[in-house]
């Protein structure tokens, strides 16, 4: 049988290496892995690329990203490209005088260091939007900048008690400045127009065009649900997964509520069965257990230390009581979901591994492949648990290395100690954990080279002279590249793929080089050629 597809005259990265040159595609397949012989499926249809030395590898696949609020923020107010409290203030100005009709400003993406303390006023939107109310999440989404309509139409005063699991930034006077932390968003959120329909599908289409651009074949949406405002974009899967326009392949993880408790279980089993359909699946919950470090939010074992580096009673939130989350997983665990725990401090990440070994000792070790995202802060303690319980280390990886946030908001009010445990990729993988990747896309930059380029250089790209950031915990780029790759694959239960072998859906991606055979440092210069999802071209870049 002749190839509908054939790959020639480059690198393939397979599980063995790179000693393949040529790859064979029938249908939606990989028929052939090798070299020369594979030439022999050629026929008169068939299509060939000559990869002239770039490296074909398996489409990369993101394990935790938000692709729906990515795509509406990028159609709003986008505060992304701005690096200082200026620049943020002149896109939010123009923003507003280009669009007169819209009754709200919203959008987002603002950088916490490019304002003092990581806090901005409301005096500083005041000056440019005085008569509409603005809404604008930083990048992270685990703050908000508001003015002051905005909160005057809220009813928020110097009187307004935070909310149990936020914080509302006031001045020296108490009144509130204009930064909501957490919780403390919806008090303003809740007031902001929902997109539509027609908005969010958009929305999801129009990420989608972005992700496959950058190699990305299949993803797990880290958020299905109704949090903080945030468009749910249920929906919009499930109408892209019924009429065919969703290539890539998506699992939905639904939102824990977590206001709520084992009440909600059912609702959330009856989700997974009403959301599925096609290359979408909501078989995952996401549990969120805390915050970010540089509010003072993300959870930890001991106190965070104040400017002078003396302990503070503040030792962040848990969104989740953890008395009650081994309970919760337990029961989520036997009725076959995977859970999907947002843990960012030693705490959380400690409570999310008990909560998994209480699970493991009452269910036994079942194939539901919980992962834990984000891992800032880790224990030594707590690295070899990983393994040991089957729980995959889901890593971010642009987030290590040495940036203004980080040496300024995060470093010093966590102690020498502490700041060496951050993103420890390397010890978690000398210990047997699984590694996946992922972007937190809005938050940060979804291109997997980015991230891979930090995950083998622990640098930023485009930061000469930084120092690099715990060098011990570097990855190599084949480590790198297999955890964006297979190790995401494995989280998503998308085990015919992640891998250039023959059987395996033909999920795959042309980089325009072979990174293999450059200098580390310039890993983020690499680009995608050709993405291609079940065989199908999903993209092309114009030189390709």
């Amino acid at each position: 049988m002749h190839a509908d597809l054939l790959f020639t005259g480059g690198p393939v990265l397979t599980p063995e290496g790179r000693t393949a040159t040529a790859v064979a595609v029938t249908g939606d397949r990989i028929t052939a892995v090798g070299g020369g012989e594979v030439l022999e499926l050629a026929g008169p249809r068939t299509e060939m690329v000559d990869l002239a030395g770039r490296l074909l590898l398996p489409g990369f696949q993101d394990a935790h990203v938000h692709p729906v609020p990515a795509g509406l923020e990028l159609t709003q107010c986008d505060l992304t490209r701005a690096k200082t409290a200026a620049e943020s203030v002149a896109a939010v100005r123009a923003y507003a005088e280009a669009h007169p009709e819209r009754e709200w400003i919203t959008g987002g993406g603002w950088s916490m260091e490019a304002f003092e303390g990581g806090t901005p006023t409301k005096e500083l939107l005041d000056t440019v939007v005085p008569d509409r109310p603005v809404y604008l999440p930083n990048r992270d989404h685990h703050g908000a900048w508001v003015n002051s309509r905005a909160l005057e139409l809220a009813g928020v005063t110097r009187d307004t008690p935070d909310p149990a699991d936020g914080r509302i930034e006031r001045n020296a006077a108490g009144e509130p400045s204009g930064t909501l932390q957490e919780g403390a968003m919806q008090l303003v959120g809740r007031l902001t127009p929902p997109a539509t329909s027609k908005d969010r599908l958009a929305a999801l289409l129009h990420a989608q065009r972005h992700l496959h651009a950058l190699g990305i074949t299949a993803w797990q949406d880290a958020l299905v649900g109704d949090f903080l405002g945030m468009d749910d974009p249920a929906q919009a899967y499930l109408a892209a997964a019924r009429d065919g326009s969703l290539t890539a392949r998506v699992v939905g993880a639904l939102w824990w509520d977590r206001e709520r408790g084992a009440e909600q279980i059912p609702e959330l089993v009856e989700k997974r069965a009403a959301l599925s359909h096609g290359r979408f699946r909501a078989g995952t919950v996401k549990l969120m257990l805390d915050g970010v470090a540089e509010t003072g939010t993300a959870a930890l074992l001991d106190p965070y230390l104040d400017k002078c580096g003396c302990a503070t009673a503040n030792r962040g939130t848990s969104f989740i009581d953890p008395g009650q989350l081994p309970k919760h997983v337990t029961e989520l665990d036997a009725l076959g979901f995977q859970c999907h725990f947002h843990a960012l401090g030693d705490r959380a990440v400690r409570d999310a591994l008990d909560a998994i070994e209480a699970a493991r000792t009452a269910n036994g070790r079942s194939d539901t492949r919980p992962h834990l995202a984000h891992l800032q802060i880790v224990h030594p303690d707590d690295v070899p648990r990983f393994a040991r319980l089957g729980a995959t280390a889901n890593i971010q990886p642009l987030w290590a290395a040495h940036e203004p946030q980080m040496d300024e908001l995060t470093i010093p009010f966590l102690g020498p100690e502490r700041a060496a445990w951050q993103y420890p990729f390397g010890a978690l993988l000398r210990s047997g954990a699984t590694l996946a990747a992922g972007s937190d896309w809005p938050v940060s930059s979804p291109d997997p080279l980015e991230g891979i380029h930090v995950a083998v250089n622990r640098v930023a790209p485009d930061t000469g002279g930084a120092p690099v950031f715990l060098p011990a915990e570097r990855l190599t780029l084949t480590e790198a590249l297999t955890a964006y790759t297979a190790g995401s694959a494995y989280v998503n239960h998308l085990d015919d793929t992640g891998r250039v072998r023959e059987g395996a859906l033909a999920d795959l991606v042309v980089l325009d080089r072979d990174p293999f055979a450059a200098p580390p440092e310039v890993i983020a210069k690499t680009r995608v050629a050709l993405t291609y999802v079940g065989g199908a071209r999903v993209y092309a870049a114009q030189e390709a």
